[in-house]
């Protein structure tokens, strides 16, 4: 479903990168349509000044590159600004009560309640536990969670761009979640526990509530934090440095990065709340373990409240995912065939989209059609992202471990004294230390060897990253197999208690770093590759069908939990490395030409079409 590259030439870049009719505060908070800049662009008549030079300068003084300069001058990252921090903050939090909720679910679920204990906590020598329902069940339930909660943003997404806007769709959200939250704080007191039946069925209702409020929020935040800097600075603009030398500053650039600091955010929430809920849990009880992080989430209605005239917004616009798949709709007619690689030929030809764009078709355009041939452009990209996000699942796979079974190989381990579902913090921890480097070094190092690390680069490295990360795992769990006392079945009570294998649980530090640099190449860029490549009526959308890619991989792993015992897990591990790999070099097979294409997707300017109208405060015309 895609069509042959997009012709844009120097000039058309240096016209996208001029000041367009963009969206821009009329009143506190909220972007709309009223009160747009009147600006001239490089290449029209009433962009020339009395002497005929090229005038590149806007009402506020920010000088535009031009044709040449786009191709030659370096280019620099833009400061980030303050509310995006603030929005950044709001999902540590979430992070923080989400992981240092999810952490314990293993435990909680798997493991029987130590001798003595009615709340869970088993001291520095023991295993904590509640339910003692098994390895499978635990996996079970956790794969369903995290199904649930990656499938929840398509609705999420559907509500923000249809009907509530993004910041309403967030405080809603965040409401639910809190219901959650107490439903699962309810599962755990120790009257309840002591009741297995009852308290497994109060964690079921509550990880369905707590999964519906994080899948409201997820798809929302993430463009909301990039929002803050676009609505300021949309286009490519002139800066001087101090030694004179004259660069650009890079939006796109800018939003890379504030991608790789929010990723850090949600690492630095994430290792916060794993590591204190796991002491709170082994020292006190799982319901401390779930307290604290509902605690923690209720910064975020606090901080969204405070900042409610502070945040640039975009209005809800309407049936625009309608449009768009009217648009399709007309795009294929008559390209269908009997052959299936005829089909697959017309769908790709070079005038799929062209030959539905509102001037081609003049007066027989359909009377839904009131966009533009710009927002065709904009539909042709994000589709386009979609199709990179289909290959996503196989890359989730490897990371849906670190939460399930690489929790349940490390209580078969030598601990001293960790609790086995601490160590997975390797991974946070090494993404707090190597995003700094990887943004500040690793890129820029690159840029300067003359090798452009474009994202669908990036994505393909994350793929093997991941697949290298599973090699380790299915490596280390033959020699626990190999070396343990209880042979292929460490899992049992007996040998979690007194006869773990002679391996330091230290060791599962290499699978995690593997995990952890292919999070930073895969999913941080895929966040960034979903806002910067949707139409802006449709980021939520394009976010929403990113992160579902991770509840489709959860369904797969569904399939697996048959393998997600002794002694069948180096199968597990090693199936899930060979797909990874496999992934990898059909992604890229896939996608090597649009990798040629990305200066001319991102240069592609914004659509006028918005949608329904907005009012100049902010209301939604009919």
């Amino acid at each position: 479903m895609t069509s042959g590259p997009i012709g844009l030439d120097l000039a058309e870049v240096s016209k996208a990168n001029a000041p367009q009719l963009i969206d821009v505060p009329a009143a506190p908070g909220t972007i709309n349509e009223k009160n747009e800049k009147s600006l001239s662009f490089p290449g029209d008549d009433s962009s020339l000044s009395a002497s005929g030079q090229r005038d590149s300068i806007d009402a506020d003084g920010k000088e535009y590159p031009t044709a040449e300069e786009v191709d030659t001058l370096r280019r620099v990252c833009g400061t980030v600004p303050w509310a995006s921090y603030t929005i950044g903050f709001i999902e540590l939090c979430e992070r923080f009560s989400y992981y240092g909720t999810t952490v314990v679910f293993v435990n909680f679920i798997q493991n029987p309640l130590p001798p003595g204990s009615t709340t869970g906590e088993s001291g520095t020598h023991g295993q904590s536990g509640a339910l003692g329902l098994g390895q499978r069940a635990s996996t079970g339930l956790t794969t369903f969670n995290s199904m649930w909660a990656y499938c929840m943003p398509l609705l999420g997404a559907y509500m923000a761009d249809q009907y509530w806007g993004r910041y309403k769709t967030i405080q809603i959200s965040i409401a639910i979640a809190i219901v959650g939250h107490i439903i699962l704080i309810v599962a755990t007191i120790p009257s309840v526990i002591a009741h297995p039946n009852g308290s497994i069925a109060a964690f079921s209702v509550g990880l369905i509530i707590f999964g519906l409020g994080v899948g409201g929020f997820k798809p929302n935040v993430s463009p909301l934090i990039a929002e803050q800097y676009e609505a300021r600075h949309p286009k490519q603009y002139i800066k001087v440095q101090k030694s004179g030398e004259r660069t650009i500053v890079d939006p796109t650039m800018t939003i890379s990065r504030i991608y790789m600091y929010f990723y850090l955010m949600i690492n630095v929430g994430a290792l916060a709340g794993q590591i204190g809920m796991v002491y709170a849990e082994k020292y006190v009880g799982f319901w401390l373990s779930f307290v604290l992080p509902t605690v923690m989430f209720l910064c975020c209605p606090t901080i969204m409240f405070l900042m409610r005239n502070k945040y640039a917004r975009r209005p809800p616009t309407g049936s625009v995912l309608a449009k768009a798949l009217k648009l399709w709709r007309l795009a294929v007619k008559g390209r269908w065939s009997i052959n299936p690689v005829k089909t697959v030929q017309n769908m790709r030809a070079d005038d799929f989209w062209e030959n539905v764009k509102p001037s081609r078709l003049g007066s027989n355009k359909p009377d839904w059609m009131t966009f533009d041939d710009t927002w065709v452009d904009e539909v042709r990209r994000g589709l386009k992202a979609c199709t990179v996000f289909l290959w996503y699942p196989l890359w989730w796979l490897c990371y849906n471990q670190m939460t399930n079974n690489l929790v349940s190989q490390a209580a078969t381990m030598e601990l001293n004294g960790v609790p086995n579902d601490l160590i997975n913090n390797i991974d946070p921890i090494a993404l707090v230390i190597f995003i700094p480097i990887t943004d500040l070094f690793l890129y820029p190092g690159l840029e300067r060897m003359g090798i452009r690390f474009t994202p669908l680069k990036r994505i393909a490295w994350g793929f093997f990253l991941g697949s290298f990360s599973m090699v380790a795992a299915a490596v280390i769990q033959y020699y626990i197999y190999k070396l343990g006392a209880c042979g292929n079945y460490p899992s049992s009570e007996e040998c979690l208690s007194v006869n773990p294998a002679p391996i330091n649980v230290w060791v599962q530090t290499v699978p995690f770093l593997l995990i952890a640099f292919s999070e930073i190449f895969a999913s941080i860029t895929g966040l960034e590759y979903a806002f910067t490549k949707a139409p802006k009526n449709m980021r939520s959308l394009v976010t929403a069908v990113f992160l579902f890619m991770s509840s489709i991989a959860y369904a797969i792993g569904q399939a697996f939990v048959s393998l997600s015992a002794d002694p069948l897990l180096v199968w597990n591990y090693t199936t899930i490395a060979v797909l990874a790999a496999i992934g990898g070099v059909g992604f890229w097979l896939s996608f090597r030409g649009l990798d040629k294409q990305e200066d001319k997707l991102n240069a592609i300017p914004e659509s006028s079409f918005k949608g329904r109208k907005v009012s100049h405060a902010g209301m939604m015309d009919a």
